[in-house]
């Protein structure tokens, strides 16, 4: 018997409490289906012997969230954890779907150490757009470069909006950051096998929902604890999977936020050394050609870590150690989810450079970059921050060829605050409308996981810590070479030096509230971007403090 129910229930009644963290919400679209499916999992509780009490969270929403959702995962994290520490919880069910809503739950999770198992929320429906179906966040970009381009009338982009519209609730249905999310919290354990896919408050939701509900209650009634799950190789395993289904990059940010939490290794070195052995095994957009729902009837999650395990790429061969109940039993690969023998694309789909320009590294979508790109050699075209490419980017008489490099600063961690998914920048419009669709672009920003495009992102430190990036200056040789994991800036130290010197310090806007507090204690891209107090740098940190039990 936990504490919790000894302290708690003078009737003598020790059913577990299970706590239901709901983040549905009218401003969060991809949440809404929760709604509906809480007293699936209420009832699912009470049959399995627990009691369920709703409480509302945060709901991170990427669709109106400004200047990001990101800027408000670890806030999120933070409210979870307090939850958790002040009521008389036994364990929790995090309701988690849109991108941030997901890594905050794990966080959380991982901290305060309460038996925990997220339920995903599925993706949106694809309504058919020119005869092919919708795939949301990667057919809007091509969209969008087929309008600047010249392409796409008014009469069509409305027409766009009009389908986008009827695709209802649920996150993108292409391997955006929520479908990459939703396969590392399967990979991890902390997620039943088979959820990454489902249509969003389908009947087979309701089920796997009704599943999870009972699944909570062992979870308590055993003791099983994240920290017995969320281990080493369940962390190397989800940088695995990530890198097979070409996931997101912020995923490479949020898996590291979560290791952190518990004092293990997802850095970019350990992650890069792994994804150097995954091809792309995974045919869904951006990287491939189908959608979620293709990846879901093709067997899902299990299929995806048995094609893996068979190759001898997993570090154990069930579902996550939060599910060894339940051994690896999937379809056998097939088009959509290829066997490593013959995979879709070669390895690496992801990978970790670092050089003068990104002494602390950064990260680049290789399965979503043009080839001829990963060794280049071009002069830099500068916009200091957001506003200053908007500006610009488009300006007739803006000095920029296909051969140059687009770099976007000022847009990171600190710099907005919050890393906004800025660091795509589009293709400028004149070589836009001239047939151009990709250029090498470097950022100290992050890029939705739907996108696609020869784009250096995180680069770390960034432009407002004190980065190299805040000294470039255009017509500056920059070097991407993917081979040598390198990416350069070839200018003399001393001329770095002398701009060092000039270079003002920077000042931010933000003088109270939360962007305050989170640019002066948020980390780095490679650490997670998590906030210096929040992540343990010892043994003893660890440890989750109680509160003190008394009146109130």
């Amino acid at each position: 018997m936990s504490h919790r129910i000894a302290l708690r229930m003078p009737s003598g009644d020790t059913r577990p409490i299970i706590g239901i963290a709901d983040t549905a919400s009218d401003l969060n679209p991809c949440n809404s289906q929760f709604t509906d499916l809480v007293a699936v999992l209420a009832e699912a509780i009470r049959a399995a012997g627990g009691f369920p009490v709703r409480y509302p969270t945060m709901s991170l929403g990427e669709d109106l969230m400004k200047p990001s959702a990101m800027l408000y995962r670890n806030l999120m994290a933070m409210e979870l954890e307090e939850q958790a520490r002040a009521n008389p919880l036994d364990g929790v069910l995090y309701l988690a779907n849109c991108d941030k809503t997901t890594p905050a739950s794990l966080m959380a999770a991982a901290t305060t150490d309460l038996p925990s198992l997220l339920l995903m929320g599925g993706a949106r429906r694809a309504p058919l757009f020119r005869g092919r179906p919708l795939g949301t966040g990667t057919d809007l970009w091509r969209a969008l470069d087929d309008r600047r381009a010249g392409l796409l009338d008014d009469d069509q982009w409305t027409e766009l909006e009009r389908t986008l519209g009827c695709a209802g609730g649920g996150s993108c249905n292409t391997m955006g950051t929520a479908s990459t999310m939703s396969l590392v919290a399967e990979a991890l354990g902390m997620a039943l096998p088979g959820g990454t896919g489902l249509v969003a408050g389908g009947t087979e939701q309701r089920m796997i929902a009704a599943a999870a509900g009972r699944r909570i209650v062992e979870l308590v009634t055993n003791d099983v604890r994240p920290s017995a799950i969320i281990t080493q190789d369940a962390i190397d395993n989800a940088a695995t999977v990530i890198a097979a289904a070409a996931g997101s990059t912020n995923a490479v940010i949020h898996l590291a936020a979560v290791a952190g939490r518990l004092g293990l290794d997802a850095s970019p070195v350990r992650m890069d050394r792994i994804w150097r052995r995954v091809p792309l095994l995974v045919d869904v957009e951006p990287s491939g050609s189908g959608l979620v729902q293709d990846f879901q009837a093709a067997g899902g999650t299990p299929t995806l870590l048995r094609s893996l395990a068979e190759a001898g790429l997993l570090q154990d061969a069930t579902l996550g150690d939060g599910c060894r109940t339940t051994e690896l039993q999937a379809a056998p690969p097939n088009d959509v989810i290829r066997s490593v023998a013959r995979p879709l694309g070669p390895a690496p789909t992801l990978a970790f450079v670092r050089g003068t320009l990104a002494p602390d590294g950064a990260v680049i979508k290789v399965a979503a970059a043009s080839p001829e790109l990963l060794e280049h050699t071009g002069r830099a075209v500068v916009f200091s921050d957001y506003s200053d490419m908007r500006d610009r980017l488009d300006d007739p008489d803006l000095e920029i060829t296909v051969d140059d490099v687009i770099v976007v600063r000022g847009v990171g961690p600190v710099g907005v605050p919050g890393m906004p998914e800025w660091g795509m920048a589009p293709i400028p419009r004149r070589l836009a409308q001239s047939g151009v669709r990709d250029m090498v672009r470097v950022s100290d920003g992050r890029m939705s996981g739907t996108s696609y495009g020869t784009v250096v992102l995180h680069v770390a430190p960034e432009a407002a810590a004190g980065g190299v990036l805040a000294l470039v200056q255009d017509g500056d040789p920059i070097q991407l070479s993917l081979a040598d994991r390198r990416l350069d800036l070839l200018i003399d130290d001393d001329e770095l030096a002398a701009r060092r010197v000039a270079q003002p310090p920077f000042v931010s806007a933000h003088t109270r509230g939360w962007p305050a507090l989170y640019q002066r204690h948020v980390l780095q891209a490679p650490e997670g971007c998590d906030l210096d107090f929040l992540v343990p740098r010892t043994a003893d940190d660890l440890a989750f403090i109680p509160p003190v039990v008394g009146r109130s």
